[in-house]
């Protein structure tokens, strides 16, 4: 392990791309503040002198201060911030009801916002961090039984183009990461399944979608993957904003840059069968 003097803060690190990523940048020898609501209940992640635990609610903008505050206070300053935390909604946006609706939107965009209003004094001050936004190939192309967090992914995108502008006269890098599908408990405990039972008219829809989301599980990519990809951002000195990860989010992106947006919408409404 090399002696790097660097700090990275993880949020969303208690499972998944953000624990795999604490584990990628502990093994490199960054100092590593590996951030989550319950740090306490945390089994796999050890403090060590370069590795802390540091709670954080994205949801909650005085705890995105006060992380970063913890952060300084245990290796003296910062040097790549990864917003990460994700949680995610699947089903027909009609069935989704209006706290589904405000809790996605709190934790995927405005507990980034929170979170990059939080890091940017400090690196303004410092001249020069990385900021990391964790998106989706789901933030540059929607999926039926997805919209309500694709719309947040585009969201995300959005915002990490315009603060590609807006923070780099201050020598700040930012970056997003888009991964596929990925074998994380993104699909069980970070996913609300909206409840589509009262509407039948969307069961042929929902049947069709099911079965190929678990034909596409055996092909998605490791954790690890997006992680050492997350690790190739924050060492990349260019200015490249966008990095794609998985072959299934490549071949997707590749295949709508080819054939163009609306022809592939109408490949996939075909072989989905909900046309």
């Amino acid at each position: 392990m090399t002696d790097i003097n660097k700090t990275v803060v993880i949020t969303g690190s208690s499972s998944g791309i953000g624990k795999a990523t604490a584990q990628v940048f502990s093994r490199a020898g960054w100092n590593v503040v590996a951030a989550m609501r319950l740090p306490a209940v945390e089994k796999d992640l050890v403090e060590t002198d370069r590795l802390k635990l540091v709670a954080l609610d994205v949801q909650d903008a005085a705890s995105a201060t006060a992380a970063v505050a913890a952060s300084i206070s245990a290796f003296g300053k910062i040097d790549v911030w990864i917003n990460n935390a994700g949680y995610g909604t699947f089903g027909p946006i009609e069935t989704a009801s209006q706290a589904q609706v405000q809790r996605q939107y709190d934790v995927n965009v405005f507990g980034v916002i929170h979170c990059v209003k939080a890091i940017a004094p400090h690196f303004r001050a410092n001249r020069g961090g990385v900021i990391i936004n964790v998106s989706s190939i789901g933030g540059l192309m929607a999926l039926p039984a997805y919209a309500l967090y694709n719309s947040t992914k585009f969201a995300v995108e959005g915002l990490s183009e315009g603060l590609w502008y807006e923070l780099s006269r201050f020598g700040i890098r930012v970056k997003i990461v888009e991964p596929g599908l990925t074998k994380t408990n993104f699909g069980s405990s970070s996913m609300d399944v909206l409840d589509h039972s009262a509407l039948p008219a969307y069961e042929q829809m929902m049947g069709a979608i099911n079965a190929a989301r678990k034909d596409n599980v055996s092909r998605s990519s490791s954790p690890e993957l997006v992680a050492n990809t997350i690790f190739e951002a924050a060492n990349d000195p260019g200015d490249r904003l966008r990095y794609l990860v998985g072959a299934d989010a490549k071949r997707l992106w590749r295949l709508r840059r080819w054939i163009g947006a609306q022809t592939q919408m109408r490949i996939i409404r075909r072989v989905l069968k909900i046309s």
